[in-house]
């Protein structure tokens, strides 16, 4: 029996990541575009319920992520996921997915609490019990049986110039950096820098929409 056959598109569920400054309109895109696409929307919020200002505007239930666990380790992450799926909703908000990472309970507190229960006090061998609380929460974005659309948030990346003297004269920025384990954009289908009311995409699967610059999109 032959074990390949001729590829073809079918229908699938969109990964979407929005990364921006604080105020750069990523929750306001991600509802906008999660509520055109899906009938049922669940919003996981990790922003102190900055979601639902747009109540008014958008129609869609939520959550806040620190009271299925009391903080925003990955594993409730994972919880609200799935809780959404088996709920019935086909569009899922993340907001922000980047609190998995930097928030309270997220993935570098969990290393450095790793690192200082080992007696060798080794960062590095700490991620092993960290790691695979991530990938998990990876997977559970990608096999969802759900539109997902999860926000993150971005800072200022800079480099230093050294003078002629050897020495540090300066500091030059050189973009934005998303607070986010490194590599985790290979992960979406879409990703895009959001600046007020323009959004740039800056990777995608989608080829209509490879470089563009979409004003309120």
């Amino acid at each position: 029996m032959a074990l390949f056959k001729p590829a073809s598109k079918s229908q699938s569920f969109l990964r979407l990541a929005l990364a921006g400054v604080s105020g750069g309109g990523k929750t306001y895109t991600a509802l906008s575009i999660a509520c055109a696409l899906c009938k049922r929307v669940a919003v996981i919020d990790t922003e102190r319920g900055s979601a639902s200002k747009y109540a008014d505007l958008f129609k869609f239930d939520t959550v806040m992520l620190d009271e299925i666990g009391g903080d925003f380790a990955p594993a409730n992450y994972v919880i609200a996921i799935k809780a959404a799926v088996a709920e019935g909703y086909d569009g899922i908000v993340i907001d922000s997915l980047s609190h998995a990472w930097i928030g309270r309970g997220g993935a570098l507190e969990m290393h450095d609490n790793a690192t200082a229960r080992s007696r060798s006090a080794n960062s590095y061998l700490a991620w092993r019990e960290v790691t695979p609380e991530h990938w998990l929460l990876v997977d559970t974005m990608l096999q969802a049986r759900a539109h997902v659309i999860a926000t993150m948030r971005s800072k200022a990346e800079y480099v230093e110039e050294m003078g002629d003297n050897g020495k540090v004269k300066g500091y030059r920025k050189i973009g934005m950096q998303s607070q986010q384990r490194e590599g985790m954009e290979y992960e979406f289908d879409v990703v895009g820098d959001m600046n007020g009311a323009t959004l740039v995409v800056t990777k995608s699967r989608i080829s209509k929409l490879n470089e563009a610059v979409i004003k309120r999109p």
